[in-house]
């Protein structure tokens, strides 16, 4: 009985022992390789690899592809179909694979399908938005807004990006921004200005760059932003031709085009535009007493018109000396003619409002700059994938001369006025730069390099009142900048995390010299960069990271210079030759899922900013027929705080719709007081305090409609945001476009309307006790038509186009 009993027993136990193998997860092992184009083998990003078992149809794995084309999954062992998909690709799949440990399938290669590019809702486009953790970037060739614009219109249709009435860029709200074109900083003297300058089909992509590593250069503590241009890449002769028109008065020509041999490839890029900006404003003060009681009215109003004739062109060459090394040297001209005519109207009233007499300004400017630039790259590759020496140089030269007639009359008084005023920069820049990139071990990478970057900028501004040398207006301004910095990078990674620590060494020497004053003054200082960058991939699809990096901005230009401009003479803005520059602690913890069709990337940033430039303004202790003339100068406030939460969505609900969106909140915190003594010798403590919170957004929609018309549009809204001074108001922009491919898809024709609602301005309050109360309106651009033509010969409307193998490229590139 005894015997029955164990019997049962282990009958029992070895039956629970087969039950729970029955219920035991099979062994998880891991399945990798590499997918990318037949033809030319790139790779190819965002593939969708899926594991199927035969009898059942829905996947019981998957994953996508990164930027090398690979893939890394993991599925219980098991014979399952496999299926590799990417739009506009013939399906390569593998049937009954029978994995019973981890494996590599090695190389996988897909092959366009012709049928697929024919349909116009499903051809090969490139994703008009690539979102990363380290940076997102826009490739601008689907963008149908920026037709026929220029940079500032692609920047301005940018997620994260702002352009202001007067051009000037910011980044998440702030325009500390550090602008780069082809990885190298902008040659130009006036950068907003340049923007407007270069056509927008001569770019390739942006990208935006939010925290930096020590790669970069310090400049911009909000950022940066680099614009590549277009290359040629495709084998042959090819290129791209685009005829524009446009209401108001604007018209253009421009074109790129390539030939690519196997030892060489000649590419060449030109503009021509002719354009009228007209623009307006108005400015209505009531100017008070020491009681902040009513002293008098003033409204004025403007009217612009801006006419510019500008040429753009490039020429470069690309020599394939052998298999690892290349050489590319181009070289860059920009020409612009501007007349611009500035009408101002000044009702003056008393303190009851009553009418008293109308002055009225015109200033009627020319401007002519020019621009050259040689550029040099020469890249040498060692057998180890990633291990490459490059060398970079950029030497350029700019002038921008500005000459302007001011005639001011006033209808109580006979007396015409004439100021002659003079404007002249010149500028010169020389960039050397050398980057070494070592891969070794499994997933660790070792980078280093130098970048000397030396410039000097002459400004001569005079100023005649009536024929007579105005000392109180003329200046010639010396500015010398002289910054060597070195780098040093590694990264790691292993599994699913990754790190990638940085140490930058800048080097700066500045000397500022006023010749009319003889007032020299010589900055040196030199300072450490750290960044830092923690990565970890929760799946497939998610990733979380958190970053910081060290920044600094350095005042220039416009900023330094103590005249610049008389347009106005009651309000009239000066440069601080003093000013310190600005550094910038910058911490951002960022998330991205990616589902079938949504992208989602998240981040909150938070930044600390000692000796932020804030503007303030003060009485100068002039007067014209007894109203105080205002000085709005830049200054070094003690500290400033940043912290928001944005997030990106790219969304594709179907294959004829796509839309991306953006939603940036932040909260902006000032501290410290600024101390003068005005003209009466009287101190003067003004508390810039301020605690101002704020958010914009911005959403695309992108639909194929019947008859293969594409149909895009742009909303954005900027919030109401505070200063320490007065406040700006909320505005609200759209854009809307429209295009459609002709002559067997060789062509295509646009139509935009940019600003629809002729509601993009910027709005001011500012108050400033017992001085004035003003609120202001000002549009650079009233709202335009324009009409573009693009014909293509010998190049595919949406080609997939190999990397270019510079140093541009070396950016964010460490995959581990």
């Amino acid at each position: 009985m005894k015997k029955m009993k164990f019997v049962l027993i282990l009958v029992l136990f070895f039956n629970t022992l087969f039950s729970f193998a029955q219920i035991t997860p099979a062994k998880k092992i891991k399945i990798s390789g590499k997918v990318v184009e037949k033809t030319t083998k790139q790779p190819l990003e965002y593939a969708t690899v899926t594991f199927l078992l035969a009898d059942n149809p829905k996947p019981v794995a998957g994953g996508i592809t990164n930027a090398k084309g690979e893939f890394d999954i993991e599925v219980s062992a098991g014979i399952y179909d496999i299926k590799i998909e990417f739009i506009s690709f013939k399906v390569f799949e593998i049937k009954q694979k029978n994995l019973k440990s981890s494996t590599t399938l090695g190389m996988i290669s897909l092959q366009e399908d012709a049928n697929q590019l024919n349909e116009v809702v499903i051809r090969t486009e490139r994703t008009t938005v690539e979102i990363k953790l380290d940076k997102k970037v826009y490739n601008v060739g689907s963008d149908l807004m920026v037709k026929g614009g220029t940079v500032s219109d692609v920047l301005d249709n940018i997620p994260s990006v702002s352009v202001d009435v007067e051009g000037n860029v910011s980044l998440r709200g702030n325009d500390n921004v550090r602008i780069l074109v082809d990885g190298k900083p902008t040659t130009a003297i006036n950068i907003a200005e340049a923007l407007r300058l270069i056509p927008a089909d001569a770019i390739e992509k942006v990208e935006v760059i939010t925290n930096p590593s020590a790669r970069y250069d310090a400049e911009g503590g909000g950022g940066l932003l680099n614009i590549i241009l277009k290359k040629g890449k495709n084998q042959g002769l090819n290129g791209t031709f685009i005829a524009s028109t446009g209401y108001p008065e604007t018209y253009g020509l421009s074109g790129n085009i390539n030939y690519k041999s196997k030892l060489f490839n000649l590419f060449s890029t030109q503009g021509y535009n002719n354009r009228n900006n007209p623009g307006r404003s108005f400015t209505n003060s009531r100017y008070l007493n020491s009681d902040n009681s009513t002293k008098n009215y003033i409204y004025e109003n403007r009217e612009n018109d801006r006419f510019n004739k500008s040429y753009n062109g490039n020429f470069g060459i690309e020599l394939n000396i052998s298999e690892t090394a290349s050489w590319t040297n181009s070289f860059n001209y920009r020409k612009n003619n501007g007349n611009n005519e500035d009408r101002v109207f000044q009702d003056y009233y008393d303190s009851g409002f009553n009418f008293d007499y109308t002055r009225n300004r015109i200033n009627a400017e020319d401007s002519n700059s020019e621009d050259v630039e040689f550029a040099t790259n020469f890249i040498k590759k060692f057998k180890r994938d990633g291990h490459k020496l490059s060398f970079d140089g950029s030497f350029s030269t700019s002038d921008d001369k500005n000459n302007a007639l001011i005639t001011d009359r006033a209808t109580n008084t006979n007396l015409i006025k004439f100021d002659d005023t003079r404007n002249d920069q010149s500028q010169n820049r020389n960039l050397l730069q050398v980057d070494y990139v070592l891969p070794f071990g499994k997933g660790s990478q070792f980078e280093a390099g130098y970048r000397g970057d030396f410039s000097k900028l002459l400004t001569d501004f005079q100023v005649d009142n009536d024929g007579v040398p105005n000392a109180n207006f003329t200046n010639t301004l010396d500015y010398k900048e002289k910054v060597n910095a070195l780098y040093t990078q590694y990264g790691q990674k292993i599994n699913k995390f990754s790190v990638l620590f940085g140490l930058r060494f800048e080097d700066s020497n500045i000397e500022i010299n006023q010749l009319a004053t003889n007032d020299f003054n010589n900055k040196k200082y030199n300072n450490f960069f750290p960044s830092a960058f923690f990565t970890y991939e929760i799946s497939d699809r998610s990733s979380a990271s958190v970053s910081y990096s060290r920044r600094i901005q350095r005042p220039r230009g416009r900023f330094l210079n103590p005249f610049s401009n008389l347009s106005s003479n009651i309000n009239i803005f000066v440069g601080n030759p003093d000013l310190d520059p600005a550094f910038t602690d910058a911490l951002d913890f960022g998330y991205i899922k990616r589902w079938s069709k949504l992208t989602l990337n998240t981040s909150l940033y938070v930044n600390k900013t000692n000796d932020s430039f804030q503007f303030a303004r003060r009485e100068s202790g002039g007067f014209v027929n007894g109203t105080p003339i205002l000085i709005s100068s830049p200054i070094n406030l003690a500290t400033e705080y940043r912290a928001g939460f944005e997030f990106t969505l790219n969304y594709s609900p179907y294959k004829w719709w796509k839309l991306n969106g953006n939603v940036n909140v932040f909260r902006n915190e000032t501290q410290g007081n600024f101390t003068y003594t005005d003209f009466t010798n009287k101190v003067i403590i003004q508390n810039f305090d301020n605690t101002a919170a704020s958010w914009s957004s911005r959403i695309t929609s992108k639909i194929t409609l019947p008859y293969k018309i594409d149909w895009q549009t742009n909303a954005s809204y900027n919030a109401p945001q505070k200063s320490a001074q007065g406040k700006s108001l909320g505005v609200f922009g759209a854009n809307l476009a429209f295009s459609k491919d002709v002559l067997k898809d060789k062509g295509t024709l646009s139509f935009n309307i940019s600003d629809v609602f002729n509601s993009r301005k910027r709005i001011m309050e500012n108050y400033l006790p017992g001085v004035v109360n003003s609120y202001s309106e000002m549009q650079w651009r009233v709202r335009q038509f324009s009409l573009a033509f693009t014909y293509r010969f010998n190049k595919p409307k949406n080609e997939k186009e190999r990397p270019r193998q510079n140093q541009n490229d070396r950016e964010g590139d460490f995959q581990g």
